[in-house]
């Protein structure tokens, strides 16, 4: 039973990707995030380099794997219990720990065991079940971003950054990549955009919603929900087999619209931090 290292995209998917393919609802994050390095080159999130790891058990095979890209957390996922203090022996007196996403008892028995921890964020992964678009829906209509909207999408997604508390380090790659792709979405009322989501690439057959943003001028009018909605709509067509979304846990309103058009919970994370 060891953790084994590395920083080549290509090793770690040599070893860890069956386990991830294998259960990709669990893994959306992961799948997305080596699939860009996998893409984009190991520095395509920031000058450090990612740190790949995966555990194995005593029959061995791969149960947990941790993926760090600085500047973001790192992420854990599937970890079994008995992997976490090996983990901490292995990485804790570094500056990889100092900042964790995993799943709540994971995070719980991480932060037993590094000093000065302490919950940042917690999170919930939604799945789509049935779409069920708001209704009466608001004024206006859904159509794909292009790259005449650059400026305003690169200042919304790093608007949706701060929000989320996120690096706006990728926000132009972000912008590019997606309307490269047509996974952009905009709602406009009048012709005027009021609201954005986009979608991931499709890894293993899924796919998440992210970047749901509304400006505050045009909050509360019910064009997250209806943005959201046809991101959401648009997936299956694309090949995906699940449609995902994750959530901040402190904000009632967002978990309270995705739920109502169709989004079932399926686990929560928790971020830590070290320090301050």
């Amino acid at each position: 039973m060891t953790w084994t290292f590395t920083d080549d995209v290509d090793v770690f998917l040599a070893a860890a990707g069956p386990s991830l393919g294998a259960r990709p609802v669990e893994h959306t994050v992961v799948l997305s995030v080596t699939e860009r390095l996998r893409r984009s080159g190991a520095h395509t999130y920031g000058d450090g380099d990612p740190v790949l790891g995966w555990w194995r058990g005593a029959d061995g095979t791969v149960a947990g794997t941790l993926v760090r890209t600085p500047p973001h957390a790192a992420l854990l996922t599937a970890v079994a219990p008995e992997a976490v203090g090996p983990l901490v022996e292995a990485l804790g007196a570094g500056p990889d720990l100092d900042e964790v996403n995993a799943d709540r008892d994971i995070a719980a028995l991480l932060a037993a065991r590094l000093p000065g921890c302490r919950t940042v964020q917690e999170q919930r992964l939604y799945r789509l079940g049935t779409l069920r678009p708001p209704s009466p829906a608001p004024e206006g209509r859904a159509r794909a971003a292009t790259r005449a909207d650059r400026g305003l999408l690169v200042a919304w997604v790093r608007g949706f950054a701060d929000a989320t508390g996120q690096s706006r380090s990728s926000a132009e790659w972000l912008v590019d990549e997606g309307t490269e792709r047509g996974s952009l979405t905009l709602w406009e009322n009048g012709g005027t955009p009021v609201a954005l989501a986009g979608r991931t690439r499709l890894p293993a057959g899924t796919v998440r919603v992210t970047l749901v943003y509304t400006p505050p001028d045009f909050r509360d009018r019910g064009y997250g929900a209806a943005v959201t909605a046809a991101s959401s709509r648009v997936a299956p067509a694309e090949g995906a087999a699940e449609v995902l979304l994750f959530t901040d846990l402190a904000n009632p309103t967002s978990n309270g619209v995705y739920l109502r058009i169709g989004y079932e919970p399926v686990a929560d994370r928790v971020r830590l931090r070290r320090g301050t």
